[in-house]
């Protein structure tokens, strides 16, 4: 089977440098047919071709109100939705994007060493995850901890790095059910590094593998 994905990387704040890496990573993916864009007139379009859309380092306010009506009904509709790092960063002025992604970024310390301990390994994301995970990335910090409406597949330890923020309880990366459409999102994803880490892109793989009911295999 291939998944034809929507992957959307406009921003309108801080660009991340490791786009380019991140979308021909995705490029890269088994199972996979990429649609990259920057232009917001594609999320007014018909999204019912797409298996999921894929919010990459978006930054802003990246939608027109035709695009945020045609996201939420794709996504309630039994679309996936997915969402990697800066992600959080994004649609601020738009109440529903901050329900659908579970939660909204805060701050984050230096980009840095740290672990990250896998809290569910009965997922397609964390599966082939070492329990405690050393990785570098900015370590998101979010407004409200979103663990009662996700399901937490990892989280920080902050122990681990400096300038943690949310205490022992920090959730990274999660998956929800919005309508009847799928969510999955993970904070880590910062630096073109990751792009080119097996370990990293099983975790990007496998949470994209779950929003699209497995399509990817």
């Amino acid at each position: 089977m291939t998944a034809r994905l929507l992957v959307y990387t406009r921003t309108t704040d801080y660009r991340h440098d490791s786009i380019p890496d991140a979308v021909a990573a995705l490029r890269a993916f088994d199972g996979a047919t990429v649609d990259h864009t920057e232009d917001p007139s594609a999320l007014e379009a018909g999204l019912d071709a797409y298996a999921a859309v894929v919010f990459l380092s978006t930054s802003g306010d990246v939608l027109t109100p035709a695009g945020r009506d045609r996201l939420a009904a794709y996504v309630e509709g039994g679309g996936a939705f997915v969402g990697v790092h800066a992600a959080a960063c994004t649609e601020e002025g738009w109440p529903y994007y901050g329900e659908l992604l579970g939660a909204r970024f805060a701050r984050h310390p230096e980009y840095q060493p740290g672990r990250a301990v896998v809290e569910d390994r009965d997922h397609p994301a964390t599966r082939n995850l070492p329990p405690v995970w050393e990785f570098t990335d900015e370590w998101y910090d979010f407004r409200t901890n979103p663990r009662p409406a996700v399901r937490v597949l990892l989280r920080a330890d902050e122990a681990s790095y400096d300038g943690g923020g949310m205490g022992d309880d920090h959730p990274l990366a999660w998956t929800r059910d919005q309508g009847a459409g799928r969510v999955f999102y993970t904070a880590l994803g910062h630096a073109t590094e990751a792009y080119r880490d097996p370990t990293f892109l099983a975790h990007l793989r496998g949470g994209l593998d779950w929003a699209v009911g497995g399509a990817l295999h």
